[in-house]
Formats: C-alpha cells, structure tokens, sequence
C-alpha cells in the first residue's frame, strides 16, 4: 500500500467518524460528556511489583489505594517484552499483525497504515497526548505524530540511554518533543508526568476531552534513580538491583498519587477512566506473587501484570475480575466506553470489557489467548510461544526468545499447565489431558498461519519523504535489517529522486570510503580525515539501502550492538 492510499484510508475513516457525531450520537455520552481516558503503563512493572500484589517489601501507597477505588483485572495479560505490547495496545490487534516482531534490530517498527486508538480518538474529537515510551519506530510514518498523537513528549528507541540518543540519562534526558529535540530538566519519569498534568490542564480549558497515553520508561534498565529512593530498600537487605528497581516504582507511585490527586482537586476523577497496567514480567529476578518466569518468558510470569480500571461513579470499586484479559482489550473498551465508532473494516482481536467493568455483564465468552515472541525478523512456528484459557495453557518451547533460527524438532517441545490448579506452573501434565493439548495446538497452529498470511511477518517501512521528515535519522540497531546478528542495512522507501546528504556516525578519523547501496546500484566517495558526510543522487524506489564506511586499508566492519556506530543522518538538498 503506498502513502497516498495510507492517507486516503484514514482521512476516509476519520471522515466518517466526524459525519456520524454531527448527527448526534447514541446512548448516554454525547460528545461534551464523554469521558477523558488516561492509560498509564510502566515498563518492566511485574505482577509483584506492587504493594496490592503481596508484595510486603515495596512501598506503593498510590497505587494500593487506587486499587482499593478500583477493578483489579487479576488475570491480565501482555506480551512477553515491550513493542509487541504496545502495538497491541494501541491497536487491538495481536502484534504480529502490525509489523512488530520483538523489540530492536528492525524488529520493532509498526506499519504506517495501523490505526490506533489515539488516531480514532483524535477523529472523534479528542485532545490526545503521548508522554514518555513509545517503542513503535521513530521514523515516518510511524511516529506519534504520525499515528493519531497530536502532542508528544518521548524518547526514542526502546529506552532512554539506548541508539540513537546515546549518550543520555534518567537525569535532566535529552528527548523528542512533538518531533524536536527537547532538553528537559529533572528525573526522566517526574518529567513525563509534569508535562502530562500540563496538557490535561490546558485541554481542562478548552472543554474538549482527552485522551493521554502516559508510558514511562521506569523501571526499566538502566536503573538509575536517586539514592533516597533505593538507600532505603537496600537498608532492609535487599539487593541493590531490586533496590533500585523498587526506588523507581516508589517515584512513579509518587507520580501516579500526584496525577490522581490533581484530577480530584481539578474535578475531573468522576469523568475520567484510569488504567495502569505493566507491559511485561520483570527484567531481573525478583517477587513474582508465585508465578514462574519473568520478561521474555511466555511463563505466567512473564506475561501477566498489574491491571487496575478506575472511573468513579461508573466502575465498580475495590472488586476483582479473575477472568483473562489482555493488552488487545484495551482498544475495543475504550471505544465503546467513549462511544467511539470502529471502522468495520478494521479487524480487532480484542473484545470490550466494558461490560464487565461496569456491572452489565458477569462473565464474556470463553477464548483463547495467544503470545509468541523471539528474536530475529523471521517468526517461527512453536517458539516461546503459549495459548492461555481460562483453565489451561500450552506452551511452546518456553524461555527460547533469545535463540534466532531456532532448530525446532519434529514434534515441538510441548509443556501443559491447568492453571485453575496450578497457578505457579509447576507440573507438566502434558499426557494427562490429550484431546485438550491437541485442541489447542490446532488453535495455535490456525492462529500463527493467520497472523503469518495478514503481513507475512513484515516490518514497518521507513519512507523517506522531505514533506514529511527532513532530516531522516536511520539508527542501525533499532530499525536496521539485521540477520543472525549482521546489519544489512534499512528497509525503506525513497518518495522522490534526489540529490541527498549521508552523514554517517564513523567514529574514527582514518580515512575512507563512504558506500551506498541502493537498487542494485554501489556508490562511493571518499572521506578525508574528520569528514564524516558525502553527497549521492538517489532514485526513487523501495528496497534495502545499505549506507557504511570503510576506513582505508581494512575490512568492512558490521556494528551490531546497540551503539549509535554506523547510524545514518540522511537529508534531501534537491
């Protein structure tokens, strides 16, 4: 699909949006009286990250009082790592049909024609904000701005510290403000809340509602926080990993009471809906509630997580929903609680659980639920994957995320959990239940042939587009085309033909050749010492452009680790 149809697609959705709320809309919520949506999600935030999880040794006071306000879905589930989630939360679609295949290394860049929840939002006339995390690409067309965000403080790639914005810190971090470099001031977390508490009070002013996507970058490494937060915890024995980690869940605890408190005193609580929920298990070993695994495992640990739903007057208070859910639900329920209209051409995969938030319902259908992620841009068939029922889960070569082309066996490496019984994931009974392990095998085997034929597992393109971003800057770890752990360049889309400036991150003064290869064709110029940019006509076209330096005398080198080395700033001149 190319640009302009992309374009046409959504202008076309957001049109009939508009056309159906100028008639009038149904139900109870008209567009003055439509709730304000705030999603807050934490990376790395375990299910025992929090006091109202059994964790006796962190302190999250917040948070344990909102979860006495509010529904706590006590079975919901994410993906096993970050981009996969948040391209099914923002979508309602399972990841793979996005474009997302994990988290880095070209693996992590949502199509450009996805429409997200903020994009319908936005179409229905909300004011929508993004404040931290995004996680989804950083080039065009898959930016914030991009995809529905018409304000946005973030950093970019999987975390604040990591290619492109090398070096950065947690402290006073070096972000991207609506697309602009922005130097900010203050703890990474306290800004994306400041900033957010902002555009909620100047939207306050305008009478419209809001929509904001708060996704911090804490408590994920690197764990840097200040002393009077983790001394603390480390006092009490515990390490100083964990120690940090739970200093950083207290600031965002603090953070999250500061936000809550704000829309009690601004009036805004009874018209706003609250979720909070963590995007994956934790990176390090810690208090898990019981459960088994942690991030990148598709053990319950690492795919269950905090979940609570707050909206006073509307949401039941201080109750518990054990049924499953997960990260693909969250778009539906927004939508109908906003009575906001789905294109029907859009294929979601979630369901609403508004009806069981608001009391209409006691239970929704049984389903399945499905998770799968590992390394490389080539998904496999049965690796780290699980389906999960109310009762049962089947799991596939669990804990195997970090193993590229996996030499998979003739019958997979199956283990079976009855979770009603064993919540801990602690005895395989595999051949106890046949007929079950054979239902949901053939359901997995339906679900991956499906999410395989929607884009056959492509990424996201990068399209360079002067009208659209100029410079385009190419981060080789995060959005290059890597196989078995090579760079090979990106995969991108050149609108026009052009004269273009490729400046390259070279970090050596030797001499050399700067090389471009782009379709079929090889170019080269010479840098002198210090030099660090050529110029190159390019044609327009779609394929892998592969831009590296080669200093004099010696072989070609293949970065490959998360480094800013051999990142690209590539400028149309004419």
């Amino acid at each position: 699909m190319n640009q302009f149809t992309i374009s046409t697609v959504k202008w076309f959705a957001g049109f009939l949006l508009l056309v159906s709320y100028s008639f009038g809309c149904e139900g109870t919520l008209c567009a003055e009286s439509r709730p304000n949506v705030i999603v807050i999600l934490t990376d790395d935030q375990g299910y025992g990250d929090v006091g109202f999880r059994g964790n006796l040794k962190i302190n999250t006071p917040h948070l344990d009082r909102m979860a006495e306000k509010s529904i706590e879905l006590t079975r919901f589930y994410c993906s096993p790592v970050c981009a996969p989630t948040r391209a099914s939360l923002l979508t309602g679609r399972n990841y793979y049909r996005t474009g997302v295949i994990h988290t880095s290394r070209g693996g992590a860049k949502m199509q450009g024609e996805e429409v997200t929840v903020a994009e319908l939002l936005q179409q229905a006339g909300y004011q929508t904000g993004i404040f931290g995390k995004w996680h989804l690409g950083d080039n065009y067309p898959m930016r914030p701005q991009d995809q529905g965000f018409a304000e946005s403080l973030i950093h970019k790639s999987g975390g604040i510290g990591q290619s492109p914005d090398q070096p950065n810190s947690y402290f006073h971090p070096k972000l991207w403000k609506n697309g602009v470099a922005f130097q900010s001031t203050g703890y990474c977390t306290d800004v994306f809340f400041d900033a957010a508490l902002d555009f909620i009070d100047r939207q306050t002013k305008t009478e419209k509602p809001f929509f904001v996507y708060l996704a911090t970058n804490a408590p994920h490494t690197p764990l840097e926080i200040a002393e009077s937060y983790w001394k603390p915890y480390q006092r009490q024995g515990l390490d100083e990993t964990t120690a940090r980690v739970y200093g950083m869940i207290t600031n965002l605890d603090e953070n999250i009471g500061k936000l809550l408190s704000h829309l009690e005193r601004s009036a805004l609580a009874e018209k706003t809906v609250v979720l909070f929920l963590g995007d994956n298990g934790p990176q390090q070993k810690r208090y898990t509630g019981g459960l088994r695994g942690r991030k990148s495992w598709t053990y319950e640990g690492g795919i269950r997580v905090p979940c609570l739903a707050q909206w006073p007057g509307h949401f039941r208070e201080g109750e518990k929903i054990d049924q499953i859910a997960a990260h693909i639900d969250l778009m539906p329920t927004l939508l109908a609680l906003t009575e906001t209209r789905c294109p029907e051409s859009l294929k979601l995969d979630g369901v609403d659980l508004s009806p069981l938030l608001t009391g209409r319902k006691e239970k929704l259908p049984a389903r399945s639920l499905f998770f799968q992620v590992h390394r490389g841009l080539t998904p496999q068939r049965y690796q780290n994957y699980a389906v999960v029922t109310e009762r049962f889960k089947l799991a596939g070569y669990p804990g195997t995320f970090g193993t590229e082309n996996l030499l998979l066996q003739a019958e997979p490496v199956l283990e079976f959990y009855d979770l009603s019984t064993d919540p801990g994931e602690q005895k395989n009974v595999l051949h106890s239940h046949p007929e079950t392990v054979k239902a949901l095998l053939k359901q997995y085997e339906d679900w991956f042939s499906e999410m395989k034929a929607t884009r056959n597992f492509e990424p996201g393109l990068i399209v360079i587009d002067r009208e659209q971003e100029n410079p385009s800057i190419l981060c080789r770890y995060q959005d290059g085309s890597f196989q078995k752990g090579v760079s090979e360049g990106w995969m991108v889309k050149i609108v026009r033909s052009g004269l273009y400036r490729i400046k390259i991150n070279r970090k050596t003064a030797k001499p050399g050749r700067l090389s471009v290869n782009w379709q079929g064709r090889t170019l080269h110029d010479f840098l002198s010492p210090g030099e660090s940019a050529a110029e190159f006509e390019l044609k327009a076209g779609t394929g892998l452009l592969d831009i590296w330096f080669q200093a004099e005398g010696e072989d070609r080198v293949y970065p490959g680790d998360n480094s800013s080395l051999g990142d690209v700033v590539l400028t149309r001149i004419k």
